[in-house]
Formats: structure tokens, C-alpha cells, sequence
């Protein structure tokens, strides 16, 4: 709870969501989901949301081979420790 009694920074939020580099974020997560859609793996307001296995944060494109379809829940929580804490995502070994 970061804000508790204190008002909330608006004018900082719509700074950061207008920013060049979320407005270019945000056009590379609704190409991959329209192609997705195109291709007939998920339709709107079905719940489901396009996951790049190969985050574009991280140097992934948005090649059929790398977007994957996973339910809103499954793509928006993390992996827990015991103590409630976010585990870290290692590479798997292959």
C-alpha cells in the first residue's frame, strides 16, 4: 500500500503512460495480440492474454514463434516463495 493517506501522484502516472518509450511499448503488445487474433487464437474479451516467451523488454520480437496465449491470471502473477516473495526468474538449463 504505497500511498496510504497521501493523495495520489496523477500527473506522474500520465507522464510515464505518454512517455515515447511506453506509447512504443504499448504498439508492439497490440501488433502481436491483432496478429494472434488474425490467426484465430484468441478473440476479444475471451480473458486470455498474449505472452512473449522472450520478453521484448528483454531482446524478443514479435515472431509467431515467440508469442504465446496464456490466461490473464497466469500472465499477470508471478511465482511465489513460501514467504510470499517474488522468486527469481532463472534461464531453465538445457
Amino acid at each position: 500500500m504505497p500511498f496510504v493517506n497521501k493523495p495520489r501522484p496523477y500527473k506522474k502516472e500520465e507522464k510515464y503512460e505518454d512517455s515515447p518509450e511506453q506509447v512504443k511499448n504499448r504498439v508492439a503488445r497490440n501488433k502481436a495480440r491483432r496478429q494472434l487474433m488474425k490467426a484465430g487464437r484468441v478473440h476479444k474479451g475471451d480473458g486470455k492474454d498474449v505472452d512473449h516467451a522472450i520478453p521484448l523488454s528483454k531482446g524478443g520480437a514479435n515472431t509467431p514463434s515467440n508469442l504465446r496465449v496464456k490466461t490473464a491470471s497466469q500472465n499477470r502473477s508471478f511465482s511465489r516463495n513460501s514467504d510470499h516473495t517474488v522468486k527469481i526468474n532463472k534461464p531453465k538449463k538445457k
